[in-house]
């Protein structure tokens, strides 16, 4: 494979050197120039021809959301990662960012320990980030054995206890998001109705703040009702339901009858909290064979045991295709591992949901505020962001 090719573009010297100093100790990635702001970043694309750019948010001349701008609109193939102080938790720059086309974002860890410990946080959180991004392998060789010991058990010795469960209606929708996720969380959930009979559970990878942010955006664009979930919670139908930030969300029975949110502080699993593993096993436990899970895309393999469990109770899970997705990774592993019923590309995916839940002759009811062409196209960031773009 060759080598990526990225452009670091911060106005700080430090971070510069720093930034790529962790970028080139990865042998599949080089640094191939530095830019102090937006402009000279753009003037210099041409020339270097970048696989992937990381942007500051605070530059002089034009920062980086006015960069991000022009550069989807000029080279749209180009990844891009938000690395600034301004992306930390709780941050709105972070979902204007995703909502115009960033691919991630990562924030600047904090100087208190030193350039050591920065540069120790940076190689921890943003190296794996590009990597995937740039479809370098994601995975250690330790880890990869492991994935590559699951898959083999899954595939050889895994049996359904219904083997048509694609013909029993679903009472739950569950998905399991990371890298890419709000903007492909936004084009599925325009497209769904506000009657849609079941409740959706969703475990996206963020960190605590951002969560509660993107439910209250998504739910401005959709006509489903979206929410943070509060412990407690009983899930009702055309209701969508985010896990927070730091909180594993799992199904419990309420009062004997109902299904209702609960949230807690176990371990992270596969480096993730919340998690899609223990959502999706607690899905599998109370409904079986009546939900659909959905791998969406992600880095990573959150959801492959949580997919076991949902496929061994006679679940259909799909995922999403790898055309579609920012990061194929999640979903490779689930579908590699024969869990996967079919990929579906992003834009088939409430399709897909509808089919499952109600019948063919039910037309699809009242939709989103944004319609699926809105979803793709320029409109979309003037809409998540509340006004217009310029």
């Amino acid at each position: 494979m060759a080598t990526k090719r990225i452009l670091v573009v911060d106005d700080s010297c430090m971070y510069q050197r720093l930034l790529s100093d962790v970028i080139n100790q990865h042998p599949g990635m080089e640094v191939v120039g530095v830019a102090a702001d937006g402009k000279c970043a753009l003037e210099s694309i041409p020339v270097l021809k970048p696989d992937l750019v990381t942007l500051d948010i605070l530059m002089p001349e034009l920062d980086g959301i006015q960069t991000l701008m022009k550069l989807r609109r000029a080279w749209p193939d180009i990844r891009t990662v938000m690395v600034s102080s301004l992306t930390s938790e709780g941050s709105d720059a972070a979902l204007d960012a995703l909502a115009l086309g960033a691919s991630e974002y990562v924030a600047k860890p904090s100087a208190v320990g030193g350039i050591s410990s920065i540069r120790q946080a940076l190689s921890e959180d943003l190296l794996p980030k590009i990597a995937a991004l740039c479809g370098i392998d994601q995975f250690s060789a330790t880890d990869s054995n492991k994935v590559k010991s699951v898959i083999h058990r899954q595939a050889g010795s895994l049996s359904r206890t219904n083997s048509s469960a694609n013909k029993v209606v679903p009472e739950i929708v569950a998905i399991g998001v990371s890298t890419g996720g709000p903007d492909a969380l936004t084009k599925l959930l325009v497209q769904l109705p506000a009657d849609l009979e079941v409740p959706i559970v969703i475990v996206q990878h963020m960190p605590a703040e951002f969560t509660a942010k993107l439910a209250v955006r998504l739910d401005e664009a959709s006509a489903l009702t979206v929410k943070e979930a509060e412990i407690g919670d009983c899930l009702q139908p055309g209701t969508v339901y985010m896990a927070p930030g730091d909180y594993h969300m799992v199904l419990e029975r309420f009062n004997g009858a109902e299904a209702a949110i609960r949230l807690n502080q176990d371990p992270p699993e596969n480096s993730c909290r919340p998690s899609a593993d223990p959502l999706f096993r607690s899905v599998a436990t109370l409904y079986g064979e009546r939900s659909l899970g959905i791998i969406m895309t992600g880095m990573g393999q959150d959801g492959l045991k949580g997919s076991e469990a949902l496929y061994a109770a006679g679940s259909s899970v799909l995922v999403q295709d790898e055309a579609s997705s920012i990061v194929w990774g999640m979903p490779k592993l689930v579908a590699m591992a024969g869990l996967a019923e079919e990929q579906v590309s992003l834009n088939q995916i409430a399709m897909r949901i509808l089919d499952r839940v109600r019948p063919a002759s039910t037309s699809p009811g009242k939709v989103g505020r944004l319609s699926v062409e809105a979803a793709n196209s320029s409109t979309y960031g003037k809409t998540m962001l509340g006004g217009e773009v310029q």
